[in-house]
């Protein structure tokens, strides 16, 4: 089992006082705090190996080179890609998504297919299809939700058929906390020759995930909610469609040869890396793959469960509070939503903050989902390896004394 005391001596921004009060980090859905071994890789880059990579000869960008090349295949490792060419390096989860629905929807989307994808989505995997199916006259459907939080798979066997070109779906969603059926939806799509796109930010960070295993067409994260710094990401393609696509940014270091009135792309996975790349970020992420398999994918599983279940039973027996999503602590992951009733979310985690604990209110980029919900806002505690049944018994707590103080003006 993992020592999350002892791991929390690697993040130094998690021993520091707010409003007075020991910091409580459970913002990690938005984004992770990083190790010590991130950042000295970074700093480490910048002090020592800085230049641009591949195509310098010179000592620093071949050091350089070597180790943002190495980053990748440490990624091909952390997900079980077939190969490096497979692995593209992105400013993030979103800008992966915007790529396929650019790239793979430009091509191979027509008039009349449709793009399957569920009511809980991030707007990240809402809006580029919005955009494409409108380009493209093509219609977008949704999946619904059953009552209990979960993604409804009967639905999705009644929605997935002949017309559907892309199915695109959460992993885990930000919101709810469960994680979906992924497997039984790629076997779906690919029965019906469709592909099947899996937004993996709030799953990568937390288990392992095999791309190979899963059978799946294309799957996005993003690094700095895995330990890694912010603007790097990733996106996972199948090779049989990259080597399809075409690129959607067009500039240096993409190309293999530029004519006057035309030109050539290398091959993957640089054809789509236009410009210098984020060399520090993906280096970055190297050190934070490295670190997180150190510790374990499975373990960091297992441990984020073990908090779900001691928090869990807690959040719900407290009187006027709503826990939104799965309610069996089994089937919920450690991003977990909100409200207490008769307070806005907002004031909610302000009283919060005061107490030095830190979570999420608003719509968290998922505003059809809380509306479907009949829901305007909530707040969202959420979990990591290093955070602690001390962390847990504090946001109880603390909760306690927000609803003492708007109760009766006291805590």
């Amino acid at each position: 089992m993992i020592d999350a005391q002892k791991l929390r001596q690697d993040f130094p921004i998690l021993h520091q006082l707010v409003n007075d009060e020991p910091l409580i980090y459970l913002d990690n859905a938005a984004t992770t705090q990083k190790p010590e071994a991130v950042l000295a890789k970074l700093a480490a880059y910048y002090h020592q190996d800085n230049a641009n990579v591949h195509r310098g000869v010179h000592t620093l960008a071949e050091r350089a080179t070597q180790s943002y090349e190495g980053a990748r295949e440490k990624v091909r490792a952390f997900i079980n890609a077939k190969e490096t060419a497979e692995i593209l390096f992105t400013r993030g989860t979103t800008t992966s998504l915007n790529w396929i629905a650019r790239s793979f929807g430009d091509k191979f989307v027509k008039a009349g297919d449709e793009i399957v994808i569920s009511y809980m989505e991030h707007h990240s995997n809402i809006i580029p299809w919005q955009q494409l199916a409108q380009q493209k006259n093509a219609k977008l459907v949704y999946i619904d939700i059953t009552p209990e939080g979960y993604l409804d798979l009967a639905d999705a066997k009644r929605k997935i058929g002949p017309k559907t070109k892309i199915v695109a779906i959460a992993h885990v969603s930000n919101v709810l906390g469960g994680i979906n059926p992924v497997e039984e939806l790629i076997t779906l799509a690919h029965e019906n020759d469709a592909v099947m796109v899996i937004d993996g930010a709030q799953a990568a960070p937390h288990m392992k995930v095999d791309v190979q295993q899963l059978n799946v067409d294309f799957y996005a994260f993003s690094g700095h909610k895995m330990c890694g710094p912010t603007g790097i990401g990733v996106l996972y393609g199948k090779r049989k469609w990259l080597d399809q696509m075409e690129p959607v940014e067009f500039g240096g270091e993409m190309i293999d040869f530029v004519n006057l009135y035309d030109s050539t792309w290398k091959e993957l996975p640089w054809k789509f890396e236009a410009g210098t790349p984020n060399i520090a970020g993906g280096i970055g992420l190297g050190a934070a793959v490295d670190y997180l398999s150190a510790i374990g994918m499975d373990e960091i599983h297992d441990y984020e469960q073990s908090l779900v279940d001691y928090v869990m039973p807690k959040l719900k027996a407290i009187e006027g509070v709503t826990v939104y999503g799965p309610q069996d602590p089994k089937d919920h992951t450690g991003v977990i939503a909100f409200n207490i009733d008769g307070l806005h979310p907002h004031d909610v985690a302000t009283a919060l903050d005061m107490e030095g604990v830190a979570v999420r209110a608003g719509h968290h980029c998922a505003q059809p989902l809380l509306k479907y919900m009949n829901v305007p806002a909530t707040a969202r505690a959420s979990f990591y390896f290093y955070n602690t049944k001390k962390d847990a018994d504090r946001l109880i707590d603390a909760i306690h004394k927000t609803k003492e103080f708007f109760q009766h003006g006291t805590i």
